[in-house]
């Protein structure tokens, strides 16, 4: 997908750290309360988000039960809330409000989609190079030491481009959340 969508260069990083933060804390946060999704499992939500995104910009569907699990299914589910209109209502709210519906046209959902797949590209990069360096843990290792202070509570955020300027908030509750997992998974 990175000819697809692009890439982010090592050090511009800081560029696209509006998309970055809820990505990387809401996946923290699911973290730290089921520490089986760890840094593996977050390469598969990696991977898994990345299907949500084809099948949404193409329209067909992808066969992924084999490979979800409850552990990859909530950091899947914690990253599409920082960004996916599909998966967290308040952001399909406010890009309504602000009259940006024609975003949510099959057409439109690829340039919608661009920032956030060079992101998710990003962090996998990212987990390649800490479970390398610090083992099969060290991506979340290095996110905790990196930024783990100032990650509290159990909101997820959500960021959504507004005019070139990303809009950050806080969505529903961790709990909520991972309840809705559990009954999706079931």
């Amino acid at each position: 997908m990175e000819k697809e969508f692009g890439k982010i260069r090592k050090s511009d990083e800081e560029t696209y750290s509006m998309l970055l933060l809820p990505m990387e804390s809401n996946a923290l946060k699911i973290h730290r309360k089921f520490p089986a999704s760890n840094s593996r499992r977050m390469k598969e939500a990696i991977a898994l988000v990345l299907f949500d995104i084809k099948s949404r910009c193409t329209g067909e569907s992808f066969d992924t039960g084999n490979f979800r699990n409850e552990d990859n299914e909530r950091l899947e589910t914690a990253l599409l809330m920082a960004f996916d209109p599909y998966t967290n209502s308040e952001i399909k709210e406010l890009l309504i409000s602000r009259g940006r519906q024609h975003e949510l046209d099959l057409k439109k959902m690829q340039q919608y989609y661009k920032i956030p797949v060079m992101c998710l590209l990003r962090i996998k990069a990212s987990i390649d190079t800490w479970e390398k360096n610090a083992g099969t843990n060290g991506y979340f290792d290095f996110i905790e030491g990196y930024m783990g202070t100032s990650i509290t509570g159990d909101e997820m955020k959500y960021s959504v481009m507004m005019q070139d300027l990303y809009y950050l908030s806080y969505s529903r509750r961790l709990n909520r959340v991972c309840s809705n997992i559990q009954q999706h998974s079931v």
